[in-house]
């Protein structure tokens, strides 16, 4: 039987994953890719290096973001998440990625069980100001649906 998530289902399956699909348009045509993300806050934290993606959504900020919880063909959970690209630079951008790397440890400590050292590399970037592209997507909108036999 398929049914509608409600928010508090949706938030749920956002935060406890860390890996979804980007939406966005470049040279008007319609991309998405997987990415490492951190939900917190109403807003769903990214990183980038400069690329195609990051020069796509300067220009049209309209985002979404899928993730998918699938054990089987009967049994799946799966959300959409529609907002607006916001880059940040500086300390708010080191504050960020640093909320992002430890949500993230958290999140595979829990759903893995398994420790990462990651997150000295993120440690070092962040002291040397060597940081990656730091954006949210702000949620405007997010909706949900699941399957149960």
């Amino acid at each position: 039987m398929i049914r509608n998530l409600n928010k508090e289902d949706c938030e749920l399956i956002l935060k406890q994953n860390y890996i979804g699909h980007l939406g966005y348009i470049y040279r008007e045509r319609p991309y998405v890719i997987p990415i490492t993300y951190f939900f917190k806050d109403n807003r769903v934290i990214c990183y980038s290096g400069e690329g195609h993606k990051i020069v796509a959504m300067r220009k049209h900020t309209p985002i979404s973001l899928e993730v998918s919880d699938i054990t089987s063909v009967d049994e799946w959970k799966s959300i959409a998440v529609h907002g607006s690209y916001e880059e940040f630079e500086g300390s708010y951008a080191k504050a960020l990625l640093h909320d992002f790397s430890l949500g993230i440890k958290d999140i595979i400590l829990n759903k893995e069980h398994r420790d990462l050292n990651f997150i000295s590399e993120f440690s070092a970037k962040i002291a040397k100001n060597d940081l990656p592209i730091v954006f949210v997507l702000n949620i405007e909108e997010i909706t949900g649906k699941m399957r149960r036999k």
